[in-house]
C-alpha cells in the first residue's frame, strides 16, 4: 500500500487548527495538501469529524464529507472545493464544510483521506454512513491529518 500523505499549510498534524476556519468563525475550510496518491487511484475521498463529540452528543460529528475528487488532485484550497467534487450532508444538517464547534473543551478533528479504486455514485448530500458504504472494498489507500480545536 502506498503511502498517501494528507498536509495543511495552516497547521500540523496533531496541533492547533487556526480559529478561521471554526464554525462560529469564518467557517471555511483549511488549504490542504495531498501527496504520494496510488497510479490506480480513480477518485478521492475525505471525510472530517470529530470523535470527541461522541462524549458530549453521543456520536461522532460529521464536519465535511467530499467524494469524487480527481485522483491528480495535489491540493484542496482554503475555502474551495475541488472542480467535480461533491459534497454531502455535515451533522448541522448543511451540505458543505462546518468547522470546528467543541460545545466544552478542546476536541481532536480528524481529517481522513481515501484513495478509491473507483468513482462514488452519489447524489450532493449523502450521509456520511452513504458514503463509507459506497466505498467498501474500493479503498487502496488512506492518510490522516489530526488538529485541535478549542472554543
Amino acid at each position: 500500500m502506498d503511502n498517501l500523505i494528507l498536509e495543511s499549510n495552516a497547521f500540523k498534524n496533531g496541533q492547533e487548527i487556526p480559529k478561521k476556519y471554526g464554525y462560529k468563525n469564518n467557517n471555511i475550510n483549511p488549504p490542504l495538501n495531498i501527496k504520494q496518491i496510488p497510479q490506480n487511484t480513480k477518485s478521492l475521498v475525505l471525510i472530517m469529524d470529530d470523535p470527541d463529540a461522541m462524549n458530549v452528543v453521543g456520536k461522532i460529528w460529521v464536519h465535511w464529507i467530499l467524494w469524487n475528487i480527481e485522483s491528480t488532485t495535489k491540493e484542496i484550497k482554503e475555502n474551495s472545493i475541488p472542480t467535480g467534487a461533491i459534497e454531502g450532508k455535515t451533522d448541522f444538517g448543511e451540505i458543505g464544510y462546518g468547522g470546528p464547534a467543541p460545545p466544552d473543551k478542546e476536541h481532536k478533528y480528524i481529517f481522513k483521506l481515501y484513495a478509491l479504486d473507483n468513482k462514488l455514485n452519489l447524489n450532493v448530500g449523502a450521509s456520511k454512513e452513504q458514503v463509507e458504504a459506497s466505498m467498501k472494498n474500493h479503498i487502496i489507500a488512506e492518510a490522516q491529518l489530526i488538529g485541535k480545536f478549542s472554543p
